[in-house]
């Protein structure tokens, strides 16, 4: 199990990106949670086994249909064994 924070930046709030990452998350087994910052940058904490962690990575590089997706920054989390399923903070 690993776990990995992303940082999304481009045109992703107020596009349903958070239930987007909600959706995507539940459909590879994911835990976590995702948020909207300050900046306009949205930021996810996701958690589980590595393929599937990086195929989250990659549905955050594209997003839903009103996104734009500018750059995805992601840093090796320690894994938290308290999370159980993934939310919107």
């Amino acid at each position: 199990m690993i776990a990995r924070r992303f940082y999304v930046r481009g045109l992703v709030q107020g596009v349903g990106f958070r239930w987007f990452v909600i959706h995507s998350a539940e459909r590879l087994q994911v835990t976590g949670w995702t948020r909207n910052l300050p900046d306009g940058r949205v930021e996810v904490l996701a958690q589980g086994e590595v393929p599937d962690v990086d195929a989250l990575a990659r549905d955050l590089g594209t997003g839903p249909r009103a996104a734009r997706v500018e750059e995805v920054e992601s840093i090796d989390e320690a894994p938290d064994t308290k999370l159980r399923d993934f939310t919107v903070r």
